[in-house]
């Protein structure tokens, strides 16, 4: 199945393949100091979630600035310079190594809501999205169907009060991407290559449960995107 792995399911991952991967090791390490069940402060928790170039950067930046924020990401600065290791990983090493990340993530947010706002680029439900399209082939009706678990937030990770998917239609993104001219993830480019592969990624994300995303076209100005953003999370995060 495509579930995303659970903490202790990470461990075991990251375990195995820790005499091969000594950055493993590291990751394990680090892991093993966040409590377990993270408690939030009283500060709203708020995601943004998306494809690359469709404003997460942006939009993230101007809300911490607006709110008086913190701003995190995932996966965290502490594990994130050995991305590139883990992503020539297969599959499920991979995932691994961002699920852990969500964890080790968890531990910062339970720490920054007790101080002000959290606005978080990237969390548990790209690691979901990406894992489910990549494992699931062909078609969007090829996935699994809506209400299924793999859609679940787990049990034992830390919620945000509030998730929201910037979403751009294909041909602006790829403008944005051009005019951005980085170096391409290898996500970036399989996106890109494959149409398909995009289009699951956003079903993936439109199906989430527990909480869900809220959409938000975020191809008018920046200015427009971010009154919108503050909209709704005034509306949900009194």
């Amino acid at each position: 199945r495509a579930l995303p792995p659970s903490a202790p399911a990470v461990r075991h991952r990251l375990r195995e393949c820790a005499a091969r991967i000594p950055e493993a090791g590291a990751v394990l390490d680090l892991l093993d100091k966040c409590p377990e069940h993270q408690k939030k402060g009283v500060f709203p928790v708020v995601v943004f979630e998306g494809l690359d170039a469709t404003g997460k950067t942006t939009v993230t930046q101007s809300v911490k600035d607006t709110l008086n924020g913190i701003l995190l990401t995932s996966p965290p600065p502490c594990i994130s310079q050995w991305r590139t290791i883990f992503d020539d990983e297969p599959a499920p090493i991979k995932r691994a190594f961002y699920a852990a990340g969500n964890y080790i993530l968890a531990s910062e947010i339970a720490k920054a809501s007790t101080q002000a706002p959290v606005i978080i680029d990237r969390y548990w439900h790209s690691t979901a999205a990406y894992t489910i399209a990549t494992e699931i082939n062909g078609e969007v009706q090829d996935l699994p169907p809506a209400h299924d678990e793999v859609y679940q937030w787990p049990e034992d990770l830390l919620k945000p009060d509030l998730v929201l998917l910037l979403t751009v239609d294909p041909e602006e993104r790829v403008r944005r991407l051009q005019r951005r001219g980085l170096e391409k993830t290898k996500e970036e480019a399989e996106l890109e290559a494959n149409c398909l592969f995009r289009q699951r990624v956003e079903e993936s994300y439109r199906r989430m449960v527990n909480p869900a995303c809220q959409e938000v076209d975020a191809s008018p100005s920046k200015e427009e995107v971010l009154k919108t953003v503050l909209q709704l999370i005034n509306k949900h995060c009194a």
